[in-house]
């Protein structure tokens, strides 16, 4: 059964994310409430509410509850024991679970291989000994991560060549917490796939867009990918098949390398709308942001149909001074986020061009 319009939808998180999600919410007639620690957070500026408190807080988490036909979140590091309390008194989607799979890189991969998707080879790190030997096994290169918490390139480092053995002080240098060894895969591109499932079990998916990263942030998306449809059939399936083995209801991102013979690496799972999803908005009739509000409000999921061709492009830091310039351009939509201070590194907006298809 869906939602009646005005009811109030929980979002956990007051960034852009939940921000745009609320705008969401209120073409569809619905009120949201978030709940976020910092004051004037950008989704705040939009919705009709805000619990400012921390996200585990347990007075403000059963105030949320209370005045909640349904939750959601906008990111995936929300405390676990938080969103199960959540989930014993309001529906929370997407399910813990998900949240549970997605903060643990090693746990994430375990599971995304035990449903017959593959990833790079990976091993757990939690000493200098283990980095060694990791590294071994990999033939001196790899990606050091920290197993959670880290997102835009934070918490990560680089080895490339390297001679096994000289490591010591490393696990200390990354702040003592469990680590990942990834291997590096010589892919050709990244690709995402932004899809969706309903309450009643529908999926749906977007077209896959080519992303280029700099400085481990989300530079530009693309659409159409430089893919065969092979690839992107492909790809569908696999986020069919994660989206199903979770039982999962609302927008999930997931992130491919793509190999020379057009073969798929999954990279990582987010289990919310995703920032290489923003160019939904000016490409296809119905956003991520829609389909992930139709989904947790139980309502038919939209068309992931594009009416374009696009490339999105995130504005960091201060490219945010350039949104008088974009706004002079044809066939562009911009988007601010609402942040009052533009730091470097940050995400301060994006922008779409669309090139309309004959």
């Amino acid at each position: 059964m869906s939602l009646p319009a005005g009811s109030t939808i929980g979002i956990i998180g007051g960034g852009q994310l939940g921000r745009m999600l609320a705008m969401a919410a209120a073409r569809l007639g619905y009120r949201t409430v978030v709940l976020e620690p910092q004051a004037d957070c950008p989704a705040a500026q939009v919705a009709n509410r805000q619990i400012t408190a921390a996200y585990d807080d347990p007075a403000a988490l059963a105030e949320l509850a209370a005045v909640s036909a349904v939750v959601t979140y906008e990111f995936e590091n929300v405390p676990v024991a938080a969103a199960e309390a959540l989930a014993a008194r309001v529906p929370v989607y997407p399910p813990v679970r998900a949240l549970d799979v997605a903060q643990d890189r090693v746990g994430e991969k375990k599971f995304l291989n035990g449903i017959g998707i593959a990833t790079a080879d990976f091993r757990s790190v939690d000493t200098d000994d283990d980095l060694t030997a990791a590294l071994k096994a990999f033939g001196g290169s790899g990606i050091l991560k920290t197993r959670r918490m880290g997102y835009d390139g934070k918490g990560q480092r680089v080895f490339r060549k390297m001679e096994a053995g000289g490591f010591a002080g490393t696990c200390e240098a990354m702040g003592n917490v469990p680590l990942i060894l990834e291997s590096f895969v010589p892919f050709e591109r990244e690709i995402s796939v932004i899809a969706a499932r309903g309450l009643d079990g529908a999926v749906t998916a977007y077209d896959p867009a080519e992303n280029v990263h700099r400085n481990g942030i989300l530079h530009t998306s693309t659409l159409p990918a430089a893919i065969n449809s092979k690839t992107a059939d492909a790809a569908r399936a696999a986020a069919g098949k994660i989206l199903s083995a979770l039982d999962y209801v609302g927008v999930i991102g997931v992130e491919f390398f793509v190999l020379a013979d057009g073969s798929l690496l999954a990279n990582e799972i987010a289990p919310r709308v995703h920032n290489s999803g923003h160019w939904t908005e000016a490409a296809c009739t119905i956003s991520q942001f829609e389909q992930h509000i139709r989904a947790v409000a139980g309502l038919p999921l939209g068309s992931p149909g594009r009416h374009s061709d696009c490339v999105m492009e995130n504005l960091i830091g201060d490219d945010v001074l350039r949104g008088p310039a974009l706004l002079a351009e044809p066939d562009l939509i911009l988007h601010l986020y609402g942040k009052a201070e533009a730091r470097p590194g940050r995400k301060m907006g994006h922008f779409t061009r669309i090139s309309r298809r004959p």
